[in-house]
């Protein structure tokens, strides 16, 4: 049979106001006292009732995660960061994957709120009507995490993904590159996709050079569509000098389609990429890449819900954290 709070008392020979003292770790119950409540406990293997809990105090300590990509270890890093800070403030979070679709995004948000979250991180791509709609249903603080909405209504933690790709595709244009390929991620997507492309762009015209269209591939984020992006380039007539990939994933895949092409990077073709993954270090060469504090936007997003969910005063309810290109051994001067 379950074993309940009346046993506990029992047991333990205190009343069960005492016994959920104990158990909330309410600081007005003599030492001896708890000692005798949490042995009790032991002895019986009794384990509070999260959901009673929640129903008394209306607050359930659970965070609902939004992750757009499980197998990505970008996500899996940026969900550390989170889980991190939600231990250290006693939260729970429940961790759902969206595969990158609206629509089980939308379900997904809807289902994590009707679980009585007392807050929620999104983690996705656009932010468009149908999730605002969502979220304005909701009556828990939601906090956007390495993305942003339009308006910038909503708060969030990210990067500056334009000021990113401007960087890298900058960094190119200084080593003496003018024919720069770019593989996107989706332009519907405003942050790797649609910002990084304005990044790219600005780069260019800020150097005077000449937007090609022709130089650049939409891809998918994934390994697969880097190779095909990569061998519509190499078919070109001038083949680009450098590429630079909106994800770390795609720019690999780019690499290994240099290579399988007879091709060397970078004596042949430099690539450049925006994320910093643990694989831009584990391929050959190795990978320059604009690295995202992706732990630590993991960490804030969720540091600034605890704040909005004890209704704490917010000094900045956007945050924008800083990125850093690491310099690898895939670029080289021409």
């Amino acid at each position: 049979m379950t074993v309940t709070i009346y046993d506990v008392a029992r047991e333990a020979g205190v009343s069960m106001a005492t016994v959920s003292r104990v158990v909330n770790n309410n600081p007005n119950v003599k030492p001896q006292t708890r000692k005798k409540v949490f042995e009790a406990i032991e002895r019986l293997g009794y384990r509070p009732n999260a959901v009673a809990r929640g129903l008394a105090s209306k607050k359930t300590t659970t965070v609902g995660v939004v992750i757009p990509d499980i197998s990505n270890s970008i996500f899996a890093e940026v969900a550390r960061g989170i889980e991190d800070i939600a231990n250290m403030y006693h939260y729970n979070i429940i961790l759902c994957n969206a595969d990158k679709r609206k629509e089980k995004e939308i379900r997904v948000i809807n289902t994590l709120l009707e679980k009585q979250v007392d807050g929620l991180l999104f983690m996705g791509g656009a932010v468009t009507d149908e999730h605002v709609q969502a979220f304005k249903t909701a009556n828990v603080p939601i906090v956007l995490c390495a993305t942003t909405d339009e308006q910038g209504a909503i708060p969030s933690v990210d990067i500056d993904h334009e000021a990113a790709a401007f960087d890298a595709v900058s960094s190119l244009i200084e080593k003496g590159h003018k024919s720069i390929a770019m593989i996107s991620g989706t332009l519907q997507d405003p942050a790797n996709g649609f910002a990084r492309f304005q990044g790219y762009r600005r780069a260019l015209e800020t150097a005077g050079l000449p937007y090609d269209e022709s130089l650049v591939r939409v891809g998918n984020y994934r390994y697969e569509s880097g190779i095909e992006a990569m061998k519509y380039f190499l078919e070109l007539g001038d083949k680009p000098t450098a590429v630079f990939s909106a994800t770390d994933e795609m720019a690999i895949g780019a690499i290994h389609a240099i290579q399988d092409f007879g091709l060397k990077v970078p004596e042949d073709i430099s690539v450049i990429s925006v994320d910093n993954s643990r694989a831009a270090s584990m391929v050959r060469p190795q990978l320059t890449s604009v690295a995202q504090p992706m732990y630590d936007i993991g960490a804030v997003s969720m540091r600034l819900l605890t704040k909005l969910m004890k209704k704490e005063s917010v000094e900045h309810a956007k945050v924008v954290l800083p990125h850093e290109l690491i310099s690898r051994q895939s670029v080289k001067q021409v």
